[in-house]
């Protein structure tokens, strides 16, 4: 099968993933064979590709935002040949920790994870363990459920990490593939938000999308801000979005990966109970909750399609902002 590998992490200009050419591989026990229809492009990818996150495995195929269809399925799985799936970040837990126990499982020890720990879906096939497979609702076509598995469902964790009050102001760093769909989110329950973003287009997007307010990512607010999410892996940003908050806000940090925080001010930054928060993965719980209010809320997506063969493309263009929205790689 035809898939794409990281070979050495290195600045993406450089050209560190490479095609090749793979068996297909064979699900064991409570594993499912899944035949990629579509696989989102996610920042993490880039963060895999360049070496901001370590190496889990060598030679590693990248994506992990998969829908498909099951080609095969081991011993023990509900999941059947044919079902269509989702296959996201999350691809195991131990599910005996303290953490897990305790409905946590974002923050085992022992976690997994699709496209860095297993090979992902930036190939024409990818195996995923049938307890962390989702099953898609009907109304989300392949191309546009892509983008949900991951940059909706942290984009969902990150917006209730961030504690917006009912009708609050939301302020929002970044406006790719996950803060996109964060936003609808946020409009859909009533709050007024806010978009800080360098990209011409990402601010017309958001403009078209509801945003009452979209500026440069060091542009004064309108308003003081009850919550915030920084999206861009920028530490640089940190304390300017934390400058912006009023009284007992919270800022949440969505990124795995986030450059150097700059000295923290305590009077300017983080007094009168402002809070600075990290998003780490998700649960099971946030995606199914997430899959299903996407879909009664008809939430859009702004998808840009490449074909598997331009997946270095594809990850080139989005280190270098050239679309708003999010990436889908179509086999």
């Amino acid at each position: 099968m035809r898939a794409w590998v990281v070979e050495e992490p290195a600045p993406i200009a450089s050209g560190p993933l490479r095609r090749a050419d793979r068996e297909v591989p064979a699900p064991g026990p409570g594993e499912l064979l899944v035949r990629v229809l579509a696989c989102g492009v996610c920042r993490t990818d880039l963060h895999v590709a360049e070496g901001d996150l370590p190496v889990h495995l060598p030679g590693v195929t990248p994506g992990h935002e998969i829908v498909g269809e099951v080609a095969e399925a081991g011993p023990g799985c509900l999941h059947r040949p044919g079902d269509r799936v989702g296959v996201a970040w999350l691809r195991g837990t131990c599910g005996a920790c303290r953490f897990c126990r305790r409905g946590a499982e974002n923050l085992c020890p022992a976690s997994v994870y699709t496209g860095w720990d297993a090979h992902g879906g930036y190939a024409e096939y990818a195996t995923a363990v049938d307890a962390y497979a989702y099953a898609l609702p009907a109304e989300l076509d392949d191309v546009r459920a892509a983008p949900l598995l991951c940059a909706g469902i942290i984009g969902y964790r990150a917006l209730r990490r961030a504690e917006l009050p009912p009708g609050g102001r939301l302020g929002i760093w970044g406006f790719g593939g996950s803060a996109h769909l964060a936003a609808q989110i946020a409009l859909a329950e009533g709050a007024e938000v806010h978009v800080f973003t360098r990209s011409p287009a990402a601010r017309e997007l958001a403009r078209e999308l509801g945003a009452s307010w979209a500026g440069d990512s060091f542009e004064a607010a309108p308003a003081p801000l009850d919550a915030a999410i920084l999206f861009a892996p920028a530490g640089e940003l940190v304390p300017a979005v934390l400058e912006r908050l009023d009284r007992g806000g919270t800022c949440a940090v969505a990124g795995i990966h986030l450059s150097d925080i700059p000295v923290l001010d305590y009077q300017r930054h983080l007094f009168q109970e402002r809070q600075l928060r990290s998003v780490t993965a998700n649960t099971r719980a946030d995606g199914e909750e997430f899959l299903t209010l996407a879909a009664r809320l008809d939430v859009a997506v702004t998808t840009h399609a490449y074909g598997l063969d331009e997946a270095d493309r594809a990850l080139a263009d989005l280190a270098g902002d050239r679309f708003a929205g999010a990436a889908v790689l179509v086999p």
